[in-house]
């Protein structure tokens, strides 16, 4: 009878056969089938679209692709099969065929994304949709979906099951919790990858390898659990997570380039057949949108990011939620749209304040997205006592950063306004007046 240890990738993880490199210094086992999955041009795809896009206008050195983070989450899903083929009740609720299944969507969840992609979802336009959504058309047709079904015996609609739905059977359950969960696959391997490539240390000062020595399964048996030996690995990783959203995916200079990134997309979207932008690698996508712009008010905002000087708007006021409860709380996951309009409205009132014009694209509001991150909860196994408890009840640590609303206390609302505006309006009498004032006549 089969065991997962049977299957062809994790011989070849134990073996070290048949190796491709990635950093830093990580060797990824490529069997004949995986090389013909990430050969397929579905998946090549990835090699031209950068992990964190904007990011690299302020940390130079994170031009990483998604090509290369998909391989380090399949080897991640590798490593925590390895290792929960020890474990009798995995191995009881997992046959090798699931497990095999769980690979390929390791190896390809990142497949419908395009290029400078969470930020254009954050925006939550109707016409836009979801990266899991748009990666049905990849999977369901073409050479990825012929290797899936003629070299892994895998219905390619299966894939699209494990990655869009939530399972209803305990099995479904609980790879779906490996896939995206509070220690999945994809966090393990992006908090180091992001960090590395940042350089920063944030994201790579926790223990990898005791917390996949301490994966197990929960009292239920349907979602992923760690033993009391992982619990202060599972803390690191918990401030790891934090420290990285504060200091570089919510650092104040990413977010500005984010917000004149969704403010041109937004102006230019009614006029984008999405469907076809979306299939586009990250520089013809971006040569796409700036032949849209045309002399428009996005051109300003899409040279300001890729034109031949960087042009950055500059930060004017920002809140957070113990700052300015309700300022932070009037703006802070609201519609994309009621963003606009409110810096439409303070646009209007800086021209009357400044005395010349100030145009509304030169204004832009961001503020924490409508959907939230996922909180981080998980069950601790303590052995000696037989017994399961919730992380965040037997470590603080958890409990203040990640039982409370993670977005709070990461995520600022902010202002900015084009660089020849900036100073001008921080010296603007009653600022956080007009802010409210924008804000009330936006409603």
């Amino acid at each position: 009878m089969a065991t997962l240890r049977d299957i062809p990738e994790i011989t070849a993880l134990r073996a070290s056969r048949h190796l491709i490199r990635i950093p830093p210094e990580i060797d990824v086992p490529l069997t004949p089938r995986v090389r013909h999955l990430i050969d397929a041009p579905e998946f090549r795809r990835l090699a031209n679209i950068s992990q964190l896009g904007l990011v690299s206008l302020v940390y130079p050195a994170a031009n990483h692709t998604r090509f290369e983070h998909s391989l380090g989450v399949y080897r991640m899903a590798l490593l925590y099969l390895d290792r929960l083929a020890d474990n009798d009740r995995f191995e009881a609720a997992v046959p090798p065929a699931a497990a095999e299944r769980f690979l390929v969507a390791a190896l390809l969840h990142d497949l419908g994304h395009w290029p400078f992609c969470h930020p254009i979802e954050d925006i939550s336009l109707r016409q836009v949709p979801s990266h899991e959504l748009f990666a049905n058309s990849f999977l369901l047709e073409g050479e990825l979906a012929d290797v899936l079904r003629h070299e892994w015996n895998i219905q390619p609609r299966d894939v699209v099951e494990m990655l869009s739905h939530k399972p209803a059977d305990r099995c479904g359950r609980l790879l779906r919790s490996m896939l995206s969960g509070p220690i999945d696959v994809d966090k393990m391997d992006y908090l180091m990858r992001d960090s590395l490539h940042a350089g920063v240390p944030y994201g790579r000062n926790f223990d990898q390898p005791r917390l996949i020595q301490s994966l197990c399964l929960n009292e239920a048996g349907d979602t992923l659990a760690i033993t009391d030996k992982g619990k202060t690995a599972a803390e690191m990783m918990v401030f790891a997570r934090y420290v990285m959203f504060s200091e570089v995916y919510w650092h104040h200079a990413v977010r500005s380039a984010t917000a004149m990134l969704q403010r041109a997309f937004y102006l230019l979207h009614p006029h984008l057949d999405v469907d076809a932008l979306f299939r586009l690698t990250e520089q013809p996508m971006i040569d796409a949108l700036r032949k849209s712009a045309g002399d428009g008010p996005a051109a300003e905002l899409l040279d300001g990011l890729f034109g031949p000087s960087r042009r950055l708007y500059k930060r004017v006021a920002q809140c957070s939620l113990f700052q300015e409860p309700a300022l932070y709380e009037r703006l802070a996951r609201r519609p994309y749209p009621w963003l606009v309009r409110c810096a439409e409205q303070f646009a209007g009132l800086a021209s009357r304040g400044l005395g010349r014009v100030v145009a509304p694209h030169e204004i832009l509001f961001d503020a924490p997205p409508m959907e939230l991150e996922v909180e981080f909860q998980i069950e601790v196994f303590f052995p000696k006592e037989g017994r399961y408890r919730q992380l965040g009840d037997v470590s603080p640590v958890v409990k203040t950063l990640a039982k409370q609303q993670f977005d709070d206390y990461v995520k600022r609302v902010r202002l900015f306004a084009h660089p020849r505006l900036a100073a001008d309006l921080r010296a603007l009498p009653g600022l956080t007046e007009v802010l409210a004032q924008a804000i009330d006549l936006a409603a």
